[in-house]
C-alpha cells in the first residue's frame, strides 16, 4: 500500500475538500466502507492520505454504477491501493466521462440548431419549434445510439471549418445535379459520373460505416418533406435529384 505522509483531516475538513457531506462520511463509516484510520485524544475522527485514496476509489466505483454494498468486495478483489489498481480505475472512469462528454456534445449540436432558429428579431413560430422537434425525432428514429455517436465523432474530427466547406461544396453539387436533371443529361455521361463521385466523396466525409449511410437514406425516403423544409430547393426538385443520383449510381 502507498505510504501515508502523516497529513490528517477531520471529518468536516475531508468533506469540504472532497465535495461530500459529513453525513455521507458517517454513513460510509457506519456500513464499514470507510473508517477513519486515526482518532484524537478526545475521540474525534482523523482521516489520513490512505483514507483519502480509499474515499476516491469508493466514489469512483459508485459513479461507475457499482452499488455501495458491492464496493467492499470490489476493493478487496482489486488488491492494495497500488499504482496499477488506481490506474485501472482511473482509465475506466475516464472512458465513462469521455462517453458522457460525447453525448453532451451531441445534445449541444441539437440545441445549437434550435438556438439558430431563435436568432431573429421576433419569436419563432410554433411551426419552427415543431420542425426542430420533428427533425430530432427523425434523427433518433432512424439512427441507433451507436450510429449517432459515430456521426458526432465524425463531426468533431472534421471540425467546424471543414464542415462549413463541405456544406458549400454540397450546395454547389445540388445545383450542378439539378442542371443535369433539367437538361436530361444521360446518367452515363462522364460529367455525371464525375458529379456522382464528388457527391459520394462529400458523404463519405461524414459517414465512417455503411450502416449510417443506409440509415441516412432511409431517413430521407421517409421524411424528405421535413428534411427539405429549410433548404432553398423544393422537395419535388430534390426528390427528382435523388432519383437521378440513384440511377447514375446503378450504372
Amino acid at each position: 500500500m502507498t505510504g501515508d505522509t502523516g497529513r490528517q483531516w477531520s471529518v468536516g475538513e475531508l468533506a469540504r475538500a472532497c465535495g461530500v457531506s459529513v453525513r455521507t462520511l458517517h454513513h460510509y463509516d457506519g456500513i464499514g466502507l470507510l473508517s477513519a484510520s486515526g482518532r484524537t485524544a478526545s475521540g474525534h475522527r482523523r482521516y489520513g492520505e490512505n483514507d483519502l485514496r480509499r474515499l476516491y476509489r469508493i466514489r469512483a466505483l459508485h459513479m461507475l454504477g457499482i452499488p455501495l454494498a458491492a464496493i467492499p468486495d470490489v476493493l478487496a478483489a482489486s488488491g492494495d491501493d497500488d499504482l496499477q489498481s488506481m490506474r485501472t480505475l482511473l482509465d475506466e472512469q475516464l472512458r465513462q466521462v469521455q462517453q458522457h462528454a460525447r453525448h453532451v456534445q451531441a445534445l449541444q449540436e441539437r440545441l445549437i440548431t434550435l438556438v439558430s432558429r431563435l436568432d431573429t428579431p421576433s419569436m419563432p413560430t410554433p411551426e419552427q419549434f415543431m420542425s426542430t422537434l420533428e427533425m430530432i425525432t427523425v434523427y433518433e428514429k432512424h439512427f441507433t445510439d451507436e450510429q449517432r455517436q459515430q456521426l458526432t465523432d465524425k463531426r468533431q474530427e472534421l471540425g467546424a471549418e471543414r464542415i462549413e466547406d463541405a456544406k458549400q461544396k454540397w450546395a454547389a453539387l445540388v445545383e450542378q445535379g439539378l442542371a443535369h436533371v433539367r437538361a436530361g443529361t444521360p446518367v452515363t455521361d462522364p460529367a455525371v459520373r464525375e458529379w456522382v463521385h464528388s457527391w459520394d466523396g462529400i458523404g463519405n466525409m461524414f459517414h465512417s460505416a455503411e450502416d449510417t449511410k443506409a440509415a441516412a437514406r432511409a431517413a430521407w425516403q421517409e421524411n424528405s418533406q421535413q428534411i427539405t423544409a429549410d433548404l432553398p430547393w423544393s422537395s419535388e426538385d430534390l426528390a427528382g435529384l435523388m432519383g437521378y443520383l440513384a440511377k447514375a449510381r446503378a450504372q
